[in-house]
């Protein structure tokens, strides 16, 4: 199924369903003579978190905006959820679109697929955003060091308590997007939030509505991210970076060393700070700042 999204100069990005190997993607897109810019949502997110965003980047860029593998309208296979699974799919829908060359701006699990596609083709990526992959999850640099045992015990521990999320079912869509509108901070509610939380459920077939994001996925993709070590990936990258840490995560002693080991790896890296950004929803809590840092970073890195 294909669709047609008019932009605001006149264009046309197409969203369509795009078949990969064994698998099918959902990717909305506008190819034109002009730099390449890519952007990778956060886990339990999907394209449309970007609306925002992509309204800054139209005139100048090229736009591509996937729903990753079990997210959005993307296919939701049984496995394949480590973020290097997740890379290769988008390595083959940029050759299915031959993309040569392109900048990432990558939130959370995008920044870690973002930066797993700059570690396994260096050619290909001209800049990475990277609002996320700041630390590991356990280990020297994660947020819980301790001995083999203990982390044994740790990850057993939140192993227990991902089977206990339960699969939440709607009566309508307008239920869910009332839901999640009621958990946001009083002010931070805007028509980019709706259009994320609006694409965030998928119907069955009885009617009623529940996560995209099934807990399947979740886990499968949380459990492989335990031993994720993201220095390995930082240590073969050749492109600059930029880090989008949040209020939270700045104010982290743990990320800011592990950001700090990272960051030694690296010949060129930027850090900007936005202010009373949050993790991951600052792309539609503050898009214009936001997108303006991000866009004023890729300039800088255009003609490489």
């Amino acid at each position: 199924m294909i669709g047609n999204f008019p932009n605001s100069m006149g264009g046309t990005m197409v969203e369509e369903m795009i078949k990969l190997d064994h698998i099918e993607i959902n990717v909305r897109y506008s190819l034109e003579d002009k730099p390449v810019v890519l952007f990778l949502h956060f886990s339990g997110g999907n394209l449309n978190m970007w609306e925002g965003i992509i309204s800054q980047f139209e005139k100048e860029y090229s736009i591509i905006a996937p729903d990753f593998r079990g997210h959005g309208k993307s296919d939701k296979p049984q496995t394949g959820y480590h973020i290097d699974d997740m890379a290769n799919d988008i390595y083959l829908l940029l050759q299915h679109l031959s993309v040569e060359h392109c900048h990432i701006v990558g939130s959370s699990m995008g920044a870690e697929v973002g930066l797993s596609i700059a570690a396994s083709h260096p050619e290909l990526v001209r800049s990475l955003v990277c609002e996320g992959a700041l630390y590991n999850e356990f280990g020297e640099h994660g947020l819980f060091n301790g001995t083999e045992e203990e982390i044994i015990h740790r990850k057993e521990v939140l192993k227990v308590q991902l089977a206990e999320r339960k699969e939440c079912v709607f009566i309508t869509k307008e239920e869910y997007v009332e839901e999640e509108r009621a958990k946001l901070q009083q002010g931070l509610w805007n028509e980019c939030f709706l259009a994320f939380f609006e694409n965030n459920v998928q119907q069955m077939t009885n009617g009623e509505f529940t996560y995209c994001y099934l807990n399947r996925v979740r886990t499968e993709y949380i459990q492989k991210y335990w031993d994720v070590k993201f220095e390995q990936y930082y240590k073969m990258l050749q492109c600059p970076i930029l880090f989008l840490p949040s209020e939270e995560e700045w104010a982290n002693e743990k990320i800011r060393s592990s950001l700090d080991a990272f960051t030694s790896l690296l010949d060129v890296y930027e850090i900007e700070r936005v202010e009373n950004a949050i993790h991951a929803y600052v792309w539609m809590q503050l898009p214009i700042t936001v997108g303006e840092v991000a866009k004023r970073f890729i300039s800088k890195h255009n003609d490489r």
